[in-house]
């Protein structure tokens, strides 16, 4: 955009209304403008420690459920979406301290094991429900059906 902001035109979609138009893209892309799934997953993503990072992934892996239930691929992608993004933002901090993986030079730091083991311990949380989203059968079927739309 000419003003310098790059809102894109998920902001001008309600993808639960338009489910076609819900392009399910690479990893974690999309998590801050799909809507209505931002607003409803955002608030209960956290990764601060292990038990907030418990609470968070079985709140979205509840969130999952209701979408399933309610055949909405959109959102059960997008709480895929938030779970795998607890992982890799949890996993960045346990391995860089601080979560800074590159100097003011641009060069990546080399990875620590483990800078932040209570970060540690929260990723695999995540991951624990990221894989249950990932080998769900639903979910698998669900996504092959969108792509083929």
């Amino acid at each position: 955009m000419a003003d310098g902001t790059d809102d894109g035109p998920e902001y001008d979609v309600d993808f639960r209304e338009n489910p076609r138009e819900y392009e399910i893209g690479r990893g974690e892309e999309g998590v801050f403008k799909v809507e209505p799934y931002k607003s409803e997953l955002l608030p209960l993503w956290s990764y601060a420690d292990e038990e907030s990072a418990r609470e968070s992934a079985e709140s979205i892996y509840e969130r999952y459920k209701e979408y399933r239930e309610n055949d909405d691929f959109p959102g059960m992608d997008m709480a895929r979406k938030y779970l795998q993004m607890g992982y890799t933002r949890a996993m960045r901090y346990a391995k860089y301290p601080g979560g800074t993986k590159y100097g003011d030079d641009g060069e990546e730091f080399e990875p620590e094991q483990w800078a932040d083991e209570e970060k540690r311990e929260a990723a695999l949380v995540f991951e624990e429900y990221w894989e249950r989203v990932r080998e769900d059968e639903r979910y698998r079927e669900a996504k092959e059906r969108h792509r083929e739309q």
